[in-house]
């Protein structure tokens, strides 16, 4: 693998961290996270967050949109 390659690849990841980091921000201020499903406890120190309507919700979209482009 020659340094054009390591470059390349390096854009490639840089690119992909930047757009997860704007899904990130769009869903924070679609309210994903927040949802009345999800389940957070406390005591103290410790904190537990389980976002089971968050995964519901990102799993039938992303199934939705994931049938739609690789339809046969």
């Amino acid at each position: 693998m020659n340094l054009g390659d390591i470059g390349r690849l390096l854009l490639t990841l840089g690119v992909l961290v930047a757009l997860a980091g704007a899904l990130l921000v769009g869903a924070d201020r679609l309210g994903l996270g927040r949802l009345p499903g999800d389940l957070r406890f406390g005591s103290g120190n410790v904190r537990v967050y389980v976002p089971l309507a968050t995964s519901l919700v990102v799993s039938l979209v992303l199934t939705i949109l994931l049938n739609l482009f690789f339809r046969r």
